[in-house]
């Protein structure tokens, strides 16, 4: 028999069928025994359950009747001296199965509201809190896959106090890409909190507010639309059940159709991150790539050497990642969409790509879904026929303060199907309707429209559709409209108002006036945006004028001007409000460089990336802004010459973590040094290329030192810092003792918090933090981290994020504080994936493999290093790293016992750390090599090794634990006076290459 009880009582047999329960007494006597069931229920239990506060005189008696029924329909229960129990095993129970079940297969249980008698109250409330916990649970893991968002809308209306709910809630809308009804939803939570209960959000959900506020951005790029979607629910069903069955759909159908707006509709009710790459402006096949990572802000950062192909980068990227990818205009490079598309897919498992085209990709598995003209009126519909069309729906929408009326309906009818039902058309037409009559309106489209299916055959169908609607919005505005037009479209990246007055001459009436046309867009950041195809006509247009270099010109004045006059805010305490406004302007400087460049305009390409460099640094366009300096000063012809060696300077910078190696670095460096004429009111770059040259070409340390040094009394303030900055590393690096390196350090940073420079504030901390955490002050060390990090990421330094954390996750570790280590190291993993480059997720995977490694998890240690090592293999990046990684494999496999391996690993490790003349990193690969020693049966030798480490560093590294633990291990078999003897036979050794035969015995 089989008792169910979540729900109205049910008794079943062993076929399945139900046996009759009848009576209110009699289930609840069986559930208060099978909630029990194999144990004694007392009598007295059971008589207040079933009677309550009124029991019969005999209730005894009454109470073994209502048993003995129990008993007819075939049920085992036995009688005791206290009470009863219902003899079953505990799986026929359903309320046990229940417990023991996944969140899936519990809730299937649950078949409705329970019958629980009052006595057995506290269970049901038990019951019902396990039953939202898996309802939470399943939801959790249902919103990898699927929207979920109204099932936890239906839980938090019942619920409205429960603030894991309230996360999970968050945490769905945030995962279907609605990060403003997320953060409406945490709103809304905070408030009921507030007022019914006087309470703050917990500290989980207050985090996970940050965690939104911070982070939500990196799930996707989607545009947020200024106008409502009408007419293409059924597309939108139609196109999400096919990307639940295929991994690329291709919205197909003529220009102005709609196939981005319904892409970009489809997306934003995808669960997960789904990305847009608008592949319109771009040209040239080969760039599709690059193309591609810009929009999903992939840049790659390489300390060392140079940078890998933009498709080996995209499709290393991609690889480890679910997502959906929008690839929007493909038509114009059809065979290169389709070339990316297909390695794209199959390098990358978990990705789905949602594109749009006027024809297919021509790919296996490919899925089409062809986007149709909206649905047209009957000719001769009357006002609510018409009204229930798609077509005039969308026309009625963007005429601002037009209704549809008896006498209005047929000339919209007429509208609606003279442009085929074609939504771009549509809405251009819609924008006249504030100006002209609509009987006028349709009377002058019947006339343009004859070309619409009288045109060339030869023509693409866009073509022959969208040029006539544009021709015919030009033809219809006065010359100054059509100046500003085409003027405007000169800016990729949109204008603001100063921009459209003072290089566009063009006043405000004009602007609004295209506004009106929808012509133009007023997006919430104040900047006027033309549709890409609007804009391409206005090109055209503004080349049949013979004004393509005149603006070229005009706009390259007005960005560098801007340009110059924001560069050395970016070093100051005004940093976050101009970097807000380069980056509002990053398309058209681009654009404004790469016209320079294809122009052959020397003086103002270099004079732009000269100004440029320090934005590209914090702005994480490192790679993107080496190239465009590798191509400005490649460039013939005049130009100044400080700003040439800025120019220098600054590609130097940003290409050691771009696409330069250390030849081109170095000779970057020395043209800068051969043009440079530093002055004390000159650019302070100018002036800090003698000690970065010397860095990066001659790496003596108190050659750099002294470069260093020089600047010290500098007149700037900031290069005062990073003078500090710098010298303090360079000591570190020699195995300089580290309070000498601190007091520079705390100098630097010091000098940087009274410029106000977040981004020298932010990795002096940083670097202070590591100091501190090595004399093992780690509290004080974490505290720093976390304002470093903090300072980072208000910059906008996303780059770096993920090392940082990283750092943090294994001082927080060494703290002790280990859920908030593991936390963190989560969150370094996050910050790795979203940044797509190898050698950043590998770092993450080593700190990752230092902590399991730490805790006794060797399988997972060995697993993280390796993946690590794997992503690094073929790295141009600092060779420490591979030192680091090398030194972790031979401590894993130490610690599992093969020390042949770990001698491998140890070897290799110090051969290529000796090559680095990195203190930290020789000492602490000395460190793993002790650990080896002492395994090996020699502590004397480990002994050494441990002080060849502190010779070699300069001091005690507490983060390097290993440290004391071989010591410990070491003096408990020498004794401390024989330990001590050994220990000091390893002062003096320096950063010697000779130094590798400290393998052997001391």
């Amino acid at each position: 028999m089989d008792i169910a009880v979540l729900g109205p009582v049910e008794l079943r047999t062993g076929t399945g069928e139900v046996v009759p329960i009848t009576g209110s007494r009699l289930r609840s006597l069986l559930i208060l025994l099978a909630l029990d069931a194999g144990r004694v229920v007392s009598v007295d239990r059971l008589i207040d359950g079933v009677w309550g506060d009124s029991p019969p005189s005999g209730a005894p008696n009454a109470l073994q009747a209502l048993v003995s029924r129990l008993r007819r329909a075939e049920l085992r229960i036995e009688a005791t001296a206290t009470g009863y129990r219902l003899a079953i095993d505990r799986k026929n129970v359903d309320v046990f199965r229940f417990e023991e079940s996944d969140p899936g297969d519990a809730l299937k249980l649950w078949r409705g509201e329970l019958e629980f008698p009052e006595a057995a109250t506290a269970e049901a409330v038990r019951l019902r809190q396990l039953r939202l916990a898996a309802q939470k649970a399943w939801l959790a893991a249902e919103m990898t896959h699927r929207d979920v968002v109204p099932e936890v809308e239906a839980l938090v209306a019942q619920h409205p106090l429960d603030e894991p709910l309230a996360a999970l809630l968050i945490r769905a809308l945030r995962a279907t890409g609605r990060p403003g009804r997320a953060l409406d939803a945490f709103e809304q939570t905070r408030r009921r909190l507030a007022d019914q209960l006087g309470a703050d959000p917990s500290p989980e959900l207050a985090a996970l507010h940050l965690e939104l506020l911070h982070d939500g951005p990196r799930r996707g790029n989607l545009p947020v639309e200024l106008s409502s979607f009408v007419g293409r629910e059924a597309d939108i069903h139609a196109v999400r059940t096919l990307l639940d069955t295929h991994r690329l759909v291709t919205l197909t159908g003529p220009g102005g159709s709609g196939k981005t707006r319904l892409s970009v509709e489809v997306g934003g009710r995808l669960p997960g991150p789904v990305w847009r790459a608008e592949l319109a402006p771009v040209r040239d096949p080969a760039e599709l790539p690059q193309a591609v990572l810009t929009a999903l802000d992939l840049r790659e950062q390489v300390v060392l050497g140079g940078a890998r192909e933009p498709l080996t980068r995209l499709r290393d990227a991609l690889a480890g990642r679910e997502m959906v990818l929008v690839l929007d205009n493909c038509e114009h490079l059809i065979d290169a969409a389709a070339r990316l598309a297909d390695t794209l897919l199959r390098a990358a498992p978990g990705l789905r790509l949602l594109t749009t085209s006027r024809e297919p990709l021509g790919l296996p598995g490919e899925a089409l879904h062809p986007v149709e003209p909206l649905e047209l009126p009957p000719p001769d519909a009357d006002p609510a026929t018409a009204n229930g069309s798609a077509a005039v729906r969308l026309l009625l929408d963007r005429a601002t303060g037009f209704t549809l009326t008896p006498a209005t309906t047929a000339p919209v009818v007429r509208i609606c199907r003279a442009l085929d039902g074609m939504p771009l058309a549509i809405e251009l037409a819609a924008a006249r309707l504030r100006t002209l009559p609509a009987a006028v309106l349709a009377d002058r489209l019947a006339d343009r429209f004859r070309l619409l299916t009288g045109g060339s055959r030869a023509a693409l169908p866009r073509h022959q559709t969208l040029r006539a609607v544009v021709d015919w919005s030009w033809d219809l505005l006065t010359e100054p409209e059509r100046r500003l037009w085409r003027r405007l479209a000169a800016f990729p990246g949109g204008a603001d108002v100063a921009a459209v007055e003072q290089v566009c001459d063009a006043d405000l009436d004009l602007l609004s006036a295209l506004v009106d046309k929808s012509l133009l867009v007023l997006g919430p950041d104040g900047r006027y945006r033309m549709l890409e195809t609007i804009r391409g006509y206005g090109l055209e247009r503004l080349a049949a004028a013979g004004e393509t270099e005149s603006m070229r010109v005009a706009i390259a004045g007005w960005l560098l001007a801007r340009a110059r006059e924001a560069e050395p805010h970016l070093r100051g305490a005004e940093q976050l409000t101009w970097m807000a406004r380069l980056r509002a302007e990053h398309d058209n400087l681009h654009a404004s460089v790469r016209a320079a460049i294809a122009a052959g305009d020397r003086a103002t390409a270099v004079a732009l990336v000269a100004n440029l460099g320090w934005y590209w640094w914090m702005g994480g366009h490192r790679v993107d802004g080496t190239a465009l300096c590798l191509d400005a000063v490649a460039l013939d012809g005049p130009a100044d010459s400080q700003e040439l060696a800025l120019a220098y300077t600054l590609a130097a910078l940003n290409g050691v973590e771009g696409p330069l190696d250390f030849t081109e670095v170095r000779e970057f460096f020395h043209r800068a040094l051969e043009l440079a004429e530093p002055s004390p009111d000159g650019h302070p770059g100018l002036r800090l290329v003698s000690p970065m040259a010397a860095l990066y070409t001659a790496p003596e340390q108190d050659g750099v030192i002294a470069f260093g040094q020089a600047l010290y009394d500098d007149p700037d303030p900031w290069l005062r810092a990073m003078a500090r900055m710098i010298v303090g590393q360079v000591r570190l690096n020699f195995g300089e003792p580290a309070e000498v390196a601190e007091a520079d350090l705390a100098a630097a940073l010091a000098g940087f918090r009274a410029v106000g420079d977040r981004w020298g504030i932010g990795f002096t901390l940083s670097a202070l933090a590591d100091l501190t955490a090595a004399r093992g002050d780690f509290a004080r060390a974490v505290g720093w981290q976390r304002e470093a990090i903090a300072l980072v990421e208000e910059v906008g330094v996303r780059e770096d994020l993920p090392q940082l954390s990283a750092k943090l996750a294994h001082q927080l570790w060494l703290s002790g504080d280990h859920e908030a280590a593991h936390r963190t190291l989560r969150r370094a993993r996050r910050q790795a994936s979203d940044s797509g480059v190898p050698e950043v997720m590998g770092s993450v995977h080593h700190a990752g493999a230092t902590i399991a490694r730490a805790e006794g998890r060797l399988d997972d240690a060995r697993r993280e290093i390796a993946r690590a090592v794997e992503l690094i293999a073929d790295s141009t990046l600092a060779p420490q790293f591979r030192a680091i990684a090398a030194s972790a494999q031979g401590l894993i496999e130490g610690a599992a016992g093969d020390l042949i391996a770990a001698r491998a690993r140890h070897e290799e490790a110090l051969r290529i750390a000796i090559g680095t003349l990195d203190s930290p990193v020789i000492a602490q690969v000395l460190v793993g090599i002790a650990d080896l020693a002492r395994r090996e049966g020699d502590p004397a030798r480990a002994a050494y090794l441990l002080g060849a480490a502190v010779s070699v560093r300069g001091a005690v590294d507490r983060t390097v634990a290993d440290a004391d633990r071989v010591e410990a291990e070491a003096r408990a078999a020498l004794g401390d006076a024989a330990f001590d003897q050994a220990f000091h036979r390893g002062d003096g050794i320096t950063l010697n290459p000779d130094n590798q035969h400290i393998f052997g015995t001391p």
